[in-house]
């Protein structure tokens, strides 16, 4: 693509007109954003066991519609692989791709679903999460005395972990840390290396507690880390928390993405839009957010650069 279509902020003077008046439109001016070619790692839709906004088609369509280039269906409980081959078929103009959280839901750490999602026609799987709510790290953290899966015992990785991070080698898919504690997180990169995982993204970085410095050592270990607009619009987190990371580690180090889809809260292109607009407002330029909203997701997905 040009330069000019990498361009993060748009002038639609039609739907700017059209929605305020040409009196209100003269003192409005303000640029929508462009979310031509982004890439939303994050997308929750229905069905669900949790309330969602949208389901596949839906907000396959409305990610179309933005001009976005792909999206990672993502669902805690179940495979969303087979439901992005169908998504694709149905909707134009987008790359729709699903995964596998590794929660108890689907047995925990097992290899077994992995290799499944694999070879699943339409060849759409292409994330494996470690536990996310089920995580060792959620479960204490929150206080819970329930189960939860375990990726370490002792400080080392479990078999089965070693045995899915093979899996993930052979067949090239993306390994996302989920809820994993930093310490995990970091224990556990060297190792997925060794094996031949070729691309690491951890997931939410803040959400999970990572210190600066743990997160640069995450960064020299050639992952990229997550910042997405939930924590921000859910008050959990300012920009200038990511603000002040990406400066310290550069924009490199991160991809954006909106964790979306609970009912009651914008859709994805709306809250990737307001999220675009809240980095630009604080900073951030548009070559950096090139990078991580539109690059760097690429990269882990496997795309050709944008």
């Amino acid at each position: 693509m040009g330069g000019m279509k990498r361009i993060a902020v748009l002038l639609v003077v039609a739907a700017g007109v059209a929605a305020v008046g040409v009196a209100g439109w003269a003192e409005s001016q303000e640029p929508e954003i462009s979310l031509e070619g982004v890439v939303d790692l994050h997308f929750h839709t229905g069905p669900d066991s949790r309330p969602r906004s949208v389901d596949d088609i839906e907000a396959s369509r409305l990610a179309a519609a933005a001009g976005m280039r792909a999206i990672l269906l993502k669902n805690h409980f179940t495979m969303t692989a087979d439901r992005a081959a169908i998504a694709m078929g149905q909707v134009d103009g987008l790359e729709i791709f699903g995964g596998l959280v590794l929660n108890r839901a689907v047995g925990g750490i097992n290899p077994e679903a992995v290799r499944q999602m694999a070879t699943f026609s339409g060849g759409r799987g292409k994330v494996v999460w470690l536990p996310t709510f089920d995580s060792e790290y959620a479960a204490t953290s929150s206080g819970s005395d329930g189960p939860y899966v375990s990726i370490l015992e002792d400080g080392e990785p479990l078999p089965a972990v070693l045995e899915v991070f093979e899996l993930l080698a052979e067949h090239d898919l993306t390994l996302a840390m989920g809820h994993s504690a930093p310490g995990e997180v970091l224990r556990l990169i060297p190792e997925a290396k060794r094996l031949g995982v070729q691309r690491i993204l951890v997931t939410h970085v803040f959400s999970q507690g990572a210190t600066l410095e743990q997160m640069r050592e995450m960064a020299e270990g050639d992952a990229i880390m997550e910042i997405d607009w939930l924590a921000v619009y859910g008050g959990g987190r300012s920009i200038d928390d990511y603000v002040s990371a990406i400066r310290a580690l550069g924009a490199e180090a991160f991809f954006m993405s909106s964790d979306l889809g609970q009912a009651g809260n914008p859709v994805h292109a709306d809250g990737l839009r307001a999220y675009v607009r809240a980095m630009l407002d604080a900073g951030i330029t548009e070559a950096e957010i090139d990078i991580m909203a539109r690059r760097n997701p690429a990269r882990l997905l496997g795309l050709d650069p944008w």
